[in-house]
């Protein structure tokens, strides 16, 4: 075997080897560089939703994690399906997110995804508003009732974290908005 062989040479302009059977050391660059702060951002996102979509898993089978309300007397076909599909779009959403870090996403026109961000983060930030007022009973909101306060403090912690996605995918738009701008 010679030299070449078992040292595969590297090609300057794509930074990959010509061995076929290697893999990109890094996933390829954006157009222009991306804040180590919305990388992180991007790859918390997925796991601030799970909480979330965990907790309401239970309540397709008609568990009623420890809220003091009568039980719905629905269908298992229905509630099931409903809330599996709705855990798992949570979570696709959050995978997609990845688009506005990723070269992917550049490969959509700006304004398509900063319009879809917008509105998205906007939508999420007003579930955040209502979740802050429901939780701390403000301007005449009031919480479903529990059983004990551990439900109570469960309910409110793990909702907690999904309601942070509002703010981070508007600043995860603006970051891609001003990397993406002429």
């Amino acid at each position: 075997m010679t030299t070449a062989a078992m040292n595969p040479t590297t090609d300057p302009t794509t930074d990959l080897t010509t061995d076929p059977a290697a893999k990109p050391a890094v996933s390829p660059a954006t157009e222009r560089p991306v804040p180590g702060w919305a990388l992180r951002t991007v790859r918390a996102l997925p796991l601030l939703a799970l909480p979330v979509c965990l907790w309401r898993l239970p309540f397709g089978f008609g568990f009623q994690m420890g809220m003091d309300m009568p039980r719905e007397d629905l269908s298992l076909w229905v509630t099931v399906p409903y809330v599996l599909a709705l855990s798992l779009l949570s979570e696709a959403f959050a995978l997609l997110c990845a688009g506005l870090v990723r070269p992917w996403g550049e490969r959509v026109p700006a304004w398509v995804v900063v319009a879809a961000g917008t509105m998205a983060g906007g939508a999420f930030t007003a579930l955040a508003v209502q979740w802050v007022l429901t939780t701390f009973e403000l301007a005449g909101f009031q919480e479903v009732d529990f059983v004990n306060g551990w439900w109570r403090a469960l309910a409110a912690v793990t909702s907690g974290l999904f309601v942070l996605w509002g703010p981070l995918i508007l600043a995860l738009t603006y970051a891609y908005h001003r990397r993406r701008r002429a």
